[in-house]
């Protein structure tokens, strides 16, 4: 036992200080050094307005008028406000509400009195329908069946749309602006968002704008210091034209490139004097 001490303090050991005391240093930087921040974009689901492509909400209907099925009763007429207030929208259930929307919104788009079943009715009782169910929606956002069949009715509009634009364009048109919609339809090439390439984007666009901000403020300093580089300019070519002449050499500085380089020096001192004016 004693031998193998020996053996092993017969080694020697650098001491531990030594190694703590070495700081490393990195000469790279980390993208956190940066001034970039990158959030995940909100996934909306298909079922909202901002997919499906309705600019406005489910109206409001008039509650004070009778019920669909006592509208032509000449009792009703004839009856006392109360009951008339009892036989109204207000006092019904919500589907003979929404009944009413769905009907006056295929008023819009009928051909005839009669017509029923025109790819501009259905297209418009669908979108009464999609826009009762996103208001319930709004509600209910964990009802999983009303999710499911707005889903397949906002595709079942979709699929009827793509088939008028691609037959009817002018009526299509008309239909959108009619009921304030807008057909989005699906992407030719899907591209999933990720975070590496969201982080490079935003990298490369983050040294463009600083090499844009150093480039403008080199600018800048270069602007101010003009009126000086133009006055130095002059002296020196007004000492070399003086030269020349006491030298008896051919005079290389006329006068018009003087007068050239003193109106540009006006000209900048007067846009100078403008725009502290305007400041």
């Amino acid at each position: 036992m004693n031998v193998a001490r020996r053996v092993l303090s017969s080694f020697n050991h650098p001491p531990l200080t030594n190694l703590t005391s070495k700081t490393c240093s990195r000469t790279y930087a980390f993208k956190s050094d940066l001034k970039i921040k990158w959030v995940r974009p909100e996934k909306i689901p298909c079922i909202r307005p901002e997919k499906s492509g309705d600019l406005e909400p489910m109206s409001q209907i008039d509650l004070s008028q009778p019920r669909m099925m006592f509208r032509n009763s000449k009792e009703l007429e004839t009856a006392d406000e109360t009951v008339k207030k009892l036989f109204s929208l207000e006092y019904a259930p919500r589907k003979e509400v929404a009944r009413v929307y769905f009907e006056e919104i295929k008023d819009v788009v009928r051909r005839h009195p009669m017509d029923a079943g025109s790819i501009e009715v259905k297209i418009a009782r669908w979108t009464g329908i999609i826009r009762a169910y996103q208001e319930l929606m709004e509600r209910f956002p964990r009802d999983k069946r009303m999710k499911v069949i707005l889903k397949e009715l906002i595709d079942r509009r979709k699929k009827h749309l793509k088939y008028l634009r691609r037959w009817d364009y002018k009526k299509f048109e008309w239909l959108l602006e009619t009921l304030n919609l807008v057909y989005k339809p699906p992407p030719n090439e899907f591209h999933w968002i990720t975070r590496k390439e969201s982080l490079q984007k935003l990298t490369d666009k983050y040294c463009e704008d600083l090499k844009q901000e150093r480039l403008d403020t080199y600018r800048k300093m270069l602007q101010a210091e003009q009126p000086i580089f133009l006055k130095e300019k002059i002296r020196a070519l007004q000492f070399i034209r003086s030269e020349q002449q006491e030298c008896g050499v051919e005079v290389t500085v006329t006068d018009e490139e003087i007068e050239k380089v003193k109106n540009q020096l006006q000209e900048l001192e007067e846009k100078k004097q403008s725009e502290s004016d305007d400041s």
